[in-house]
């Protein structure tokens, strides 16, 4: 199995910023994508943001030029910088990750792993 550990959520003034941040750990064989995505009280879960292990990203339209998402891929690390935060982005932040695992026979078999996920509160 795959685990994902977020951390860095809190409550921030509008404005403000944040820092997430997400570990994966496990019989980990490659992670080909991992990504943010959240979800609003009433609201279906969005994708906030995405990185291939090639480093491509790609972002919802309202989080464009105010959240960058990251990735250390030798410590199989994402990060997501939120910065100009607004009360619209009020919501549960998830991790999520997507590659291949070493079963317990050894053999390399696909994962989807998702984080508990941590709040995030823009509120003043």
């Amino acid at each position: 199995q795959v685990q994902l550990v977020e951390s860095g959520g809190g409550l921030v003034q509008p404005g403000g910023s944040l820092r997430l941040s997400c570990t994966a750990a496990g019989s980990i064989f490659s992670i080909s994508g991992m990504g943010w995505y959240r979800q609003a009280p009433g609201k279906e879960r969005e994708l906030v943001a995405t990185v291939t292990s090639g480093g491509s990203t790609n972002y919802a339209d309202s989080v464009k030029g105010r959240f960058t998402i990251s990735r250390d891929n030798g410590k199989n690390w994402v990060y997501l910088q939120m910065n100009s935060l607004k009360t619209e982005d009020t919501a549960v932040y998830h991790c999520n990750a997507a590659g291949i695992r070493r079963n317990y026979s050894d053999l390399r078999v696909p994962f989807v792993s998702w984080g508990q996920g941590v709040q995030v509160t823009v509120s003043s």
